[in-house]
């Protein structure tokens, strides 16, 4: 009975029910991350308010990094859990999807370290690798295949997004968009059953108020559509000056090797911007929540010195774009101090106050309404976040899903479109996929270039051709051909670097005139070789080889040149049909 049951729970007629199970413990995972940072939070801004020391949250980035880097030091041995969404997108197309088993609290403990002691990040990247990591244990323990794992990888996604945010359509769609899974029925069924476990999970557990409350937002005007398109170019230009800022500061921080002196300097940076601007202490949503209500006494205190209540005009627009700036440069310096954080909270704080400034703007050239402040902050969150993360459809749905409706879809779909097209022309790669893609490990839609991702040349190299050296004579070349099973031979000289190669074709008639057996040397004998692969190549180099060149067997040697073996066409051909098979979303 016990061994039918868990027959049953290895089948694929179950992966509704892992599905349900990941999408629980995501959820679980997201509330811990949620309520950990809040009562750090709760406590560093209630010390402030008690003293009256606004230079109390200037601590907090440094005590978080140092705690952070004392964490990875001390508890996970130097192993730090890296970026979370792109440490999954890398697991995915180099580890088939298994990731780390530390990766089940490392992410959780380091980001509320990071984040909770006000070091600017989001929660969702960490979140999303922590349950990704519960998807892929269950899968190796269920059933030991890449199919498996990448679906209920994707799962975890989605619920991790639907817990955090209770949009669960957005998640869903996050996972097609950012974790690359094919949109099936196969698939889409399971990502509906862990989301929504997630979501419930949320509903019980997590009280209060949620991450993001838009409280009233006007109708939409069709004559509006011209402000809102301004804005969704504004909000694609404003994606791809957000994406330098932090890279060029997560750089800027991590050019120091000595990880003490990038603690200090990244927690002075970082301290002193929360000092200059409080808003920016962790996620930074409590600033967004407030900008959907318009301007208030409230922002002005929030900003600190960068706002003051004699600002306006000209000064008040560049003093709201310095505090913009601020934010993508402190997530770059928390990351590049060994924080732990995601761009997804960055990003929306961006757009929201991308989207208000863009209000302040028109209202103050055209005049008071010309555009509604909280339609033009939730319009412009959904725009940077379409072009930071390249997932315009995420931004949409997310955008809808916060704002309880629908009212402003069409100039959320104009500005997200419009936001992603401008960003995907000036950064052909998001933050999470960039570095991915300049290795050639990045796994996408395209599922030729996905498959060619997953094989490796190391599995497939066939090492029985025997190799005779370049000063061998024929006779004891025609020993090695008589033990040998194939009609190649490649001639190495005494160091294994690779000169040429014998074919059997070539000397079929010579190897009968046995008065040249030691006087013919088999560098007299040997063709040269016009192509070769390095054992490093990418299968997409290998394939491109295969068809400039014609062969059906290429040689494979090290960086050095020394021969490794070969590799044929139509063992490649079989791996990938092979591949193909175990990337297909349709579960048996």
């Amino acid at each position: 009975m016990l061994a039918r049951f868990w027959g049953f729970m290895r089948s694929d007629r179950a992966i509704l029910v892992w599905a349900s199970a990941v999408g629980m413990l995501a959820g679980l995972v997201a509330v811990l991350l949620k309520n950990g940072v809040a009562l750090i939070r709760s406590g560093f801004f209630g010390a402030q308010s008690f003293t009256g020391w606004k230079w109390i949250l200037g601590l907090g980035p440094i005590i978080g990094l140092t705690l952070t880097y004392l964490f990875v030091k001390r508890v996970l041995g130097g192993d730090h859990p890296g970026g979370g969404i792109p440490a999954t997108l890398h697991a995915l197309s180099t580890r088939k999807g298994a990731l780390k088993r530390t990766w089940l609290f490392a992410p959780v403990v380091t980001s509320i370290l990071s984040v909770g002691f006000g070091g600017s990040g989001g929660l969702e990247a960490p979140a999303v690798q922590s349950g990704s990591t519960i998807g892929s244990e269950i899968a190796s323990r269920t059933r030991r295949n890449f199919r498996r794992r990448r679906l209920l990888i994707a799962c975890a996604a989605a619920a991790s997004l639907s817990s955090m945010f209770k949009a669960p359509v957005a998640a869903i769609i996050f996972a097609i968009e950012v974790i690359m899974i094919d949109l099936t029925a196969a698939s889409l069924v399971p990502l509906i059953f862990a989301s929504l476990a997630s979501l419930l999970t949320a509903y019980f557990l997590i009280e209060g108020k949620d991450i993001l409350e838009v409280s009233s937002l006007d109708p939409f005007v069709v004559t509006r559509l011209p402000l809102y398109t301004l804005l969704g170019l504004f909000a694609g230009v404003g994606s791809v000056i957000f994406t330098k800022l932090y890279m060029g500061a997560t750089k800027l921080v991590e050019r120091f090797k000595n990880p003490i002196t990038k603690i200090i300097l990244a927690g002075v940076l970082v301290g002193s911007g929360v000092i200059a601007s409080p808003s920016v202490f962790g996620e930074g949503f409590e600033l967004v929540n407030s900008l959907f209500e318009g301007y208030s006494d409230d922002f002005e205190n929030d900003l600190g010195f960068l706002l003051t209540n004699n600002a306006e005009g000209i000064t008040l627009i560049g003093l709201l774009f310095l505090a913009w700036a601020l934010k993508p440069l402190l997530t770059g310096f928390t990351v590049g101090g060994g924080g732990v954080g995601g761009v997804f909270a960055p990003s929306l704080f961006g757009g929201a106050l991308l989207g208000y400034i863009f209000a302040v703007s028109v209202n103050m050239i055209f005049g008071e309404g010309t555009i509604p402040i909280a339609n033009s902050v939730l319009v412009g969150l959904g725009g940077m976040m379409a072009g930071v993360l390249h997932a315009p459809l995420t931004a949409i749905f997310l955008a809808s899903e916060i704002s309880g409706g629908y009212d402003l879809f069409v100039p959320l779909m104009l500005s997200s479109s419009l936001s992603y097209v401008i960003a995907k022309k000036l950064t052909k790669y998001s933050i999470y996929t960039k570095e991915l893609a300049q290795r050639g490990e990045l796994l996408t839609h395209d599922k030729d270039r996905s498959v060619l991702t997953l094989m490796t040349l190391k599995d497939e190299i066939e090492t029985d051709f025997i190799p005779v050296g370049s000063d061998d004579n024929l006779r004891s070349l025609v020993k090695i051909i008589s033990k040998s099973t194939r009609n190649i031979n490649p001639v190495i000289d005494g160091s294994g670097v690779l000169l040429g190669h014998i074919d059997l074709q070539d000397i079929r008639e010579i190897m009968f005139e046995t008065d040249r057996y030691d006087t013919t040397l088999v560098c007299d004998l040997m063709s040269d070789i016009e192509f070769t692969v390095r054992k490093s190549s990418k299968m997409e180099d290998v394939m491109d080889t295969f068809e400039i060149s014609g062969a059906w067997n290429l040689p494979v040697v090290d960086d050095e040149g020394r021969y490794c073996g070969f590799v044929s066409r139509s063992r490649l051909f079989s791996a990938y049909r092979r591949w193909l098979k175990e990337t297909s979303d349709e579960l048996s």
